[in-house]
């Protein structure tokens, strides 16, 4: 723990200065909102407050440092909390929310994040580590699993919840004589994120393999997040106007019309990308004003040569048993050419991030 060495009160914000040298600065309004006295929040940590209820202006009638936390008296409203040092070196600072990210290109082969299916079931530092793995790569393999249908429910139910669509809780990929999605045929299909015409997209994608008994077919990933960074190193005017400009994306089929608009890199507020929605097959027709048309096309085509690049591709052969998992903001999945006249039967569905997040956390939790 890093000790306080000492603090300044201005009145309207606190500035700290720890023991590493460390300086931060804390508003009295931040602090107020964020009292953790019982007047201001439930035993269950939520508010009993509203932000109308507080002043206008909230300033620091008195503080005092006392058995390692700050003893707080507000103006003008006199409430008083105390905050903990740990608790406020914690939040002081703007928090890294990618912290945990690690980009990956076609060396990640060599290392590939496969868990056994068994393992992850039954041994919570296991699933720990597999789940952590799909946080930080986007990308997991599972092995051992099962081969009876719908099996990948019981994957998906191990961190969440299955997110139905009109495609049902799972679908099937294979050979189809009549497809309305070209994942029902053997060609080979370019890398791509699913289903860019949903608003949200879903967050994971899991493929359970069945049935293998052709040449080809090979699955291939990559990592958005490298190429998209790839993109900004290289080429960053064509960066910018893929992050700024949203396009529409279409599915349609026989009781099924739908339609998303979205940018093919998505930031935050801090720049840093989030998502990734890149799919040709779905990828509708541009309406963008005629003095950027040329110029997103220049850089939609650069971002699509980038993410074909083979250095950022991982290609494995599925067989029987195994499954893999991909966050469908980030990962871009595809498939090599189908040969030959053996069976092949995979299994899908989708799950969203957050519940996948809140198991990880809570078994970091429980495992400290």
């Amino acid at each position: 723990m890093v000790d306080l060495a000492q603090f300044h009160n201005n009145g309207d914000h606190l500035d700290l200065q720890w023991s590493d040298g460390r300086l931060d600065r804390v508003f009295a309004v931040w602090l107020r909102d964020n009292s953790p006295s019982p007047q201001a929040r439930h035993p269950n940590g939520q508010k009993l407050f509203d932000i109308t209820d507080l002043a206008p202006r909230v300033a620091l009638a008195d503080v005092q440092n006392v058995n390692g936390a700050l003893h707080i008296r507000f103006a003008p409203d006199g409430h008083e909390a105390n905050f903990g040092l740990e608790w406020l070196r914690e939040r002081a600072a703007p928090v890294d929310l990618h912290a945990h990210r690690r980009l990956w290109g076609a060396e990640l082969a060599r290392a590939m994040p496969a868990h056994g299916y068994e393992t992850v079931c039954t041994d919570s530092a296991a699933k720990c580590r597999w789940l952590a793995d799909l946080r930080d790569l986007g990308f997991t393999l599972v092995t051992g699993v099962p081969t009876e249908p719908g099996t990948l429910i019981e994957v998906a139910e191990q961190f969440g919840f299955v997110r139905e669509t009109n495609y049902g809780r799972f679908f099937e990929v294979r050979s189809d004589p009549k497809p309305i999605n070209l994942a029902n045929t053997g060609l080979g299909l370019s890398c791509h994120t699913d289903n860019p015409y949903r608003d949200p997209v879903p967050g994971l994608q899991l493929l359970h393999c069945l049935v293998s008994e052709n040449d080809g077919g090979n699955s291939v990933v990559v990592d958005g997040y490298k190429a998209a960074s790839l993109l900004l190193d290289q080429y960053p005017a064509d960066f910018a106007l893929l992050t700024r400009h949203a396009v529409p994306f279409q599915f349609n089929s026989a009781g099924t019309a739908l339609e998303a608009r979205a940018r093919l890199i998505t930031l935050d507020d801090r720049g840093a990308v989030t998502e990734v929605r890149f799919n040709n097959r779905s990828i509708s027709t541009f309406d963008l004003p005629a003095e950027v048309m040329p110029d997103f096309y220049r850089a939609y085509r650069r971002f699509a040569e980038i993410l074909q690049r083979p250095e950022l591709e991982v290609t494995f052969k599925a067989g029987p048993g195994d499954l893999f998992i991909v966050d469908n903001q980030r990962v871009l999945h595809g498939r090599k050419t189908v040969g030959g006249s053996g069976r092949r039967h995979l299994q899908g569905c989708y799950a969203d991030k957050d519940s996948l997040l809140s198991t990880l956390r809570v078994l970091e939790r429980e495992l400290i």
